[in-house]
């Protein structure tokens, strides 16, 4: 049972029970139950409502980022898949250019200046 479903039943029952109770005291006797029953009732019953919406909440959010997920792998390989890679004749026409003994020289250090030299 998934966590908002069992806040619900929570709710229901805290609720049900505090009503049955002062129903049956007040058929009874007349009266009520105690206000601290009733309060922590109200206050079970309150905190699950809002732990239910909560994870009802937690529960669209996790859809809807699921969503968005899928959406960009499908549209970043749709974006690779009509560029390709465009690099690849650069770099094999260097090396067929300059034969098969070239040497990869890194860029050098990038400075702020004359100063730092």
């Amino acid at each position: 049972m998934t966590l908002k479903w069992l806040a619900v039943v929570v709710a229901v029952v805290s609720l049900t029970s505090a009503v049955t109770g002062n129903l049956v005291i007040g058929v009874v006797d007349g009266g009520q139950l105690p206000v601290v029953a009733n309060v922590l009732a109200l206050t079970t019953a309150g905190t699950a409502v809002v732990l239910a919406v909560v994870a009802e909440l937690h529960d669209r959010i996790n859809d809807r980022i699921g969503a968005l997920t899928e959406f960009l792998v499908a549209r970043l390989n749709e974006i690779e898949a009509r560029t390709g890679d465009r690099n690849t004749g650069f770099v094999e026409g260097y090396l067929l250019s300059h034969g098969q003994d070239a040497e990869v020289v890194p860029f050098g250090r990038r400075g702020r200046g004359a100063a730092e030299r």
